[in-house]
């Protein structure tokens, strides 16, 4: 079975659908579009957070001219379940090439600060294609492991995720709790691709001890 979603109402039904209960819950928080309200270590994540989007859109734009996938693919919101995972995994047309070329990128953002808990890229529809190498392990059956361990593949559609996702300001940070329980800030990044508001890419961080 393929699932496709097309425009945003059904999208918001799929998510809710799709997102367990646990994932759905959130910190009330403000979110911090300004640049004036910016910590110190906020606006050093802004900084990672513009390169990482200007790598990622790179990358996608050279699948693109090497029809490795085309645009319409690109933008299809097609995602193929994978069999008997929870919370449920997809395969998109493109998600190989993600795990090819976006990991390392990622895994360059991580090696920047020891505050970063994460950095992904994602769809307009929150799917994370591919995750972090410390979020990557190879499922073990175990539930509450494979939660924190293999988050790879997912669709991150709960109120943060798709804040994120569908924000098309310059950048948007938001404070949240991941399903894990951890609390963290969240600071994203549009990536466009070719004129078209693609997704984004997201910076997740614990604030930095200024004792």
């Amino acid at each position: 079975m393929t699932i496709s979603i097309r425009g945003p109402l059904a999208a918001l039904v799929l998510s809710a659908a799709l997102a367990p209960a646990a994932s759905r819950a959130q910190v009330p928080h403000t979110p911090i579009t300004s640049a004036a309200d910016l910590s110190p270590q906020e606006r050093d994540m802004l900084a990672l957070a513009n390169d990482f989007a200007r790598r990622c859109a790179e990358v996608i734009d050279r699948w693109l001219t090497d029809k490795e996938v085309s645009e319409d693919r690109l933008f299809a919101s097609l995602y193929y379940p994978v069999p008997a995972t929870d919370p449920p995994k997809y395969h998109t047309d493109w998600d190989q090439l993600s795990d090819r070329d976006v990991q390392p990128i990622e895994e360059a953002i991580l090696a920047r600060s020891s505050t970063i808990v994460f950095a992904v890229l994602v769809d307009r529809h929150g799917y994370l294609p591919t995750h972090d190498l410390r979020y990557s392990l190879p499922l073990t059956g175990n539930l509450a492991s494979d939660l924190v361990n293999n988050r790879t593949k997912r669709i991150f559609d709960d109120r943060t995720g798709l804040a994120a996702a569908r924000s098309d300001a310059p950048f948007l940070v938001q404070r949240y709790q991941r399903d894990t329980g951890e609390t963290m800030e969240d600071l994203s990044v549009p990536v466009t691709i070719r004129g078209r508001h693609w997704g984004a890419v997201r910076i997740g961080f614990r604030q930095a001890d200024t004792r």
